[in-house]
């Protein structure tokens, strides 16, 4: 009768441990699965490339609201924060071609013109005039560190947040926004600005 006892606590034992250890491998497969999706997420080309193109689509945006921003559909944005927003969001090929001599050289002739002949210096070039200016006199710091982490991220969205808020608040309310045809195009630009930075979140935080 002991023995037989002793046995079938065995056996309770054994299917005991057998369950937890069944749990246990779930919970490894469904680590190794989500690591393998983060790897997957931030080292696939296709996620890459995703990236690159939505930061080269935000910075067009961006210009695309400053060209806006010339005509008559402009808004009472405060497109001055385009700026460095397409500064740190300018895909880095481009980017360091105009920090480059190219874009020194193009500052320079900016810089003479704004001086000594401000008749033939139009108004609409002030903004351009600017961002090379930035692109070619900003410490390594800036350029090089901060543009390509997260601060520069953040940033890039708060300016894609703050604007669209200004936006909708100037066209007198959410529908205006989204439904008059300067509305329309203000907002498309707008929401094409966060694109890239929350899509850059999503992958960093995954």
């Amino acid at each position: 009768m002991g023995k037989m006892t002793f046995i079938a606590m065995k056996t309770d034992e054994i299917g005991g441990g057998g369950g937890g250890g069944f749990e246990s491998d779930l919970k490894e497969l469904g680590a190794a699965a989500r690591r393998l999706v983060h790897h997957a997420l931030r080292h696939g080309s296709g996620v890459g490339f995703a990236t690159t193109f939505l930061k080269f689509l935000a910075s067009c945006a961006a210009i695309y609201l400053l060209i806006l921003d010339r005509t008559n559909w402009r808004t009472k944005m405060q497109t001055s924060l385009l700026i460095p927003y397409i500064f740190l969001s300018l895909p880095s090929v481009l980017f360091y071609f105009l920090r480059g001599e190219v874009g020194k050289w193009i500052a320079f002739v900016a810089v003479v013109l704004r001086l000594f002949f401000p008749r033939h210096f139009p108004d609409w070039l002030e903004m351009p005039g600017s961002l090379l200016i930035l692109l070619v006199v900003a410490p390594g710091f800036l350029a090089d560190t901060v543009r390509c982490s997260i601060v520069g991220v953040m940033i890039c969205l708060f300016i894609g947040c703050y604007l669209l808020q200004e936006h909708i608040r100037a066209s007198g309310g959410f529908r205006n926004a989204l439904t008059k045809s300067h509305g329309i195009s203000n907002t498309l630009g707008i929401v094409l600005l966060l694109a890239y930075p929350t899509w850059f979140l999503v992958l960093y935080f995954l």
